[in-house]
């Protein structure tokens, strides 16, 4: 961003302070500067140039910013020049402009003439976190002619891992199994977090430099060129993103920007990162500005946005009301898709204006996943307790409602969570079986495949994929794959140790690693085997009879939801009811039934227990789908009927 025309005689007072910022600022300091002075050096930077986090492109070369308001002193350290002194303000901004700096330029920065660190808002790493930085034009990826993107009714979400996805593990690797993915009926994929972190591999919720796409996965461009891939496939791109903490290792604010960090409010990573006051502002632009460069300049359709409920916010006007604004407003006419993961079920941030969505277009589905699990596998430790007591209401209340939680006392906080969503329409939450959360989170990585029957799995799938909320599938989940998905980090020393001890002591409480002989089964996050176990088996996929039968089960399915429920979506849902069918809370069925603005009416029936069940009327018309071809009319175990008619 270039600085604003300027009057004659601010242009000269622009001149001095460009052409040498640091005898400027001796001469002149800020204290002894008048009031028109002190302005313009607020706007425009010591060194003439707009403050803006991290390195830019301007006419007389590059312009270089940190705000470090608790360091004493700030260097550049251009890679093959001398040190260059930086002049700070006020408000903590160190700038300088430097002519002979260019596009691939490695830079640094020194601390109090000490500590070297790389800039926060760098762009790319290319020798990972703790090496210099490379000045990257991002603008020079934006295309000339946009992507349109796709409605949201049309999303079908494929959350996968780079690093895991593909035997290569790069952007490359996710580009060549395109094809694959449009061929099942997926109209977006969903990247887990690429901010750089430390070391070879991660799952990238521990990012440090926030606008760096990890170097393990390729270069810039070969991220924009997988964007590329997927659009001319019309597959939309979403990003996972994390504002709510910074990694642990290599991560240096601390060290030189304490008040990015509010100790007033604390997380289960810390201090939480400042959303409020003078300080608070610089921090929030930090992340907005992210989040428009992911969007703007490479192109993603959408992001989500991880944990918000830990975005500690008693401003006036909440970081997430800022930042969904913000971007609605910075890019108008596109079709930019906002989704949040939010524990507190927050319906007011899902609210509709004239059918589109005020700030966020859905939010990640737990309630629903949750229920789900715990009528599938029977297992109630941990999170699942919450829903151990009746899950099918919490499943039925969840398909109808969206959460199943909406001010009710939660038993694992003993508190209440939620907020009242009967209001919102299905597609403002986003439904799944599995994530990457429900399975890396796991003591063994186990996906359902190794937890449930087939009939179950593909009860499940065909609950998922056929219900008017938005569905989600996790990489390999289409074709019922076995291989585990674990947490994995690549830290070493005291960081290393401390995490293989917490992940078993994290455990010790469920009866399965109630032992020290049992948790020592858990794999070590640090190994580099745990994370090569969690990489797909694309022989497998591609060849194994039951990978195939999964994978036609799937096409199956999301032709179905393409051809008959994205058109009632489409229409909007003006009702929405549910029976529980049999006699124990705990287990039997549902009846679930979604009325149109034209009278259609989706209903699904499904048994999630061990005993047959009377069917319920169906509505006449058509049936979508039967999960278990039974010749009476009793609801078999593991069955799922869904039916469309009308009034």
């Amino acid at each position: 961003m270039h600085a604003r025309q300027l009057f004659p005689a601010q242009a000269s007072f622009q001149a001095i302070v460009t052409t040498d910022p640091s005898r400027f600022a001796e001469a002149c300091p800020t204290p002894c500067m008048g009031a028109k002075g002190k302005d313009l050096i607020q706007r425009l930077g010591i060194a003439g140039q707009a403050r803006r986090h991290g390195a830019y492109i301007v006419d007389q070369g590059i312009s270089f910013n940190l705000w470090a308001p608790t360091a004493r002193s700030v260097e550049l350290l251009e890679v093959g020049r001398p040190p260059q002194r930086m002049v700070g303000d006020d408000d903590g901004w160190y700038q300088l402009l430097s002519p002979t700096a260019h596009v691939g330029t490695r830079y640094q920065f020194r601390i109090d003439q000490d500590l070297i660190v790389p800039d926060p808002a760098s762009f790319f790493q290319p020798d990972d976190v703790g090496a210099p930085s490379e000045v990257i034009d991002t603008s020079g990826l934006r295309d000339a002619t946009l992507y349109p993107g796709r409605p949201w009714a049309d999303a079908v979400i494929y959350e996968l891992h780079v690093g895991t996805f593909s035997e290569e593990g790069t952007y490359a690797g996710v580009e060549k199994r395109l094809p694959h993915l449009r061929d099942l009926g997926i109209t977006a994929i969903e990247l887990m977090p690429i901010n750089d972190v430390p070391g070879r591999h991660n799952w990238g919720y521990d990012g440090v430099l926030l606008n760096a796409p990890n170097a393990r996965y390729g270069r810039p461009q070969d991220l924009k060129r997988l964007l590329r891939a997927a659009h001319d496939l019309d597959i939309m791109v979403y990003l996972d993103v994390v504002y709510n903490h910074f990694g642990p290792q290599l991560n240096y604010l601390h060290s030189y920007a304490e008040n990015f960090f509010n100790k007033r409010h604390s997380t289960g990573w810390g201090p939480a990162v400042n959303l409020e006051g003078r300080d608070g502002a610089f921090v929030r632009e930090f992340l907005i500005e992210n989040a428009l460069m992911w969007l703007r300049d490479y192109g993603f359709d959408g992001l989500r946005f991880d944990a918000v409920h830990a975005l500690k916010d008693d401003s006036e006007r909440h970081f997430l009301v800022e930042l969904a604004e913000t971007i609605r407003h910075e890019l108008p006419g596109r079709r930019v898709h906002l989704m949040l993961e939010n524990e507190a079920n927050q319906a007011h941030l899902l609210d509709r204006v004239d059918g589109a969505p005020r700030y966020y277009d859905a939010q990640w589905g737990d309630d629903f996943h949750n229920a789900l699990h715990v009528l599938l596998t029977g297992e109630e430790e941990g999170y699942y307790r919450a829903f151990a007591d009746k899950p099918l209401e919490h499943l039925a209340r969840s398909l109808t409602e969206g959460f199943a939680y909406q001010g009710e006392i939660f038993a694992l906080h003993n508190e209440p969570r939620g907020e009242p969503s009967a209001h919102l329409p299905p597609d403002a939450t986003i439904f799944f079986a599995q994530n990457h959360d429900q399975i890396g989170n796991r003591g063994l990585g186990e996906r359902l495949s190794k937890l449930v029957s087939p009939e179950k799995l593909c009860q499940a799938m065909a609950l998922v994929l056929l219900n008017p909320h938005i569905p989600m599938l996790f990489m390999g989940e289409e074709a019922a794959v076995e291989t585990p998905f674990l947490f994995f980090a690549d830290w070493t020393g005291q960081a290393a140790e401390l995490t293989r001890e917490g992940r078993r002591k994290e455990f010790s409480h469920f009866k399965a690693f109630s032992t020290p002989e049992m948790r020592a089964r858990i794999p070590d996050p640090c190994d580099e085997t745990t994370f090569q176990a969690s990489k797909l088996d694309w022989n497998s996929i591609d060849h194994s009879p039951g990978s195939a039968k999964f994978r036609t089960l799937t096409t199956q399915l999301l032709k179905i939801r393409h051809d008959k429920i994205v058109p009632l979506i489409k229409q909007g849902f003006v009702s929405a009811r549910r029976e529980l069918l049999g006699q124990d809370s705990g287990s039997g069925g549902v009846d679930v039934r979604w009325q149109t603005e034209r009278g259609d009416i989706l209903q699904i029936v499904a048994n999630f227990g061990d005993h047959q069940l009377p069917m319920p009327d169906l509505v006449a018309g058509d049936c979508l789908w039967r999960g278990v071809p039974a010749e009476s009319g009793a609801l078999l175990p593991g069955d799922i009927t869904v039916q469309l008619g009308q009034l």
